[in-house]
């Protein structure tokens, strides 16, 4: 049976897989419509920027997010972990 640690070790071990897809899959799409842009001469621009910049930058910052909620919100199961610490010693001082 499954503890409550492993659970959410399992739960961050899947954003983190997800987020390396995804990752993986922003690089090869841009890399296709860089190419696209640059086979069919660079010709076709909006106001001087090539059209692929549009995409790059709207997905890039989605995947920043995507990014930071997996990565930089913190230790979520080292967190959980540390809390319950502080519970258990504060309950155990009561009980003293």
């Amino acid at each position: 049976m499954e503890t409550e640690k492993e659970k959410l070790l399992w739960k961050e071990a899947k954003k983190r897989v997800g987020f390396k897809n995804h990752l993986i899959t922003y690089i090869l799409v841009n890399i296709f419509f860089w190419g696209m842009w640059f086979l069919g001469k660079g010709e076709d621009t909006h106001n001087g920027l090539p059209w692929p910049i549009f995409p790059t930058l709207g997905w890039g910052f989605g995947l920043f997010w995507h990014f930071a909620g997996t990565y930089l919100r913190g230790d979520s199961v080292g967190a959980v972990e540390r809390e319950y610490q502080k519970l258990k010693k504060r309950e155990e001082q009561k009980n003293s």
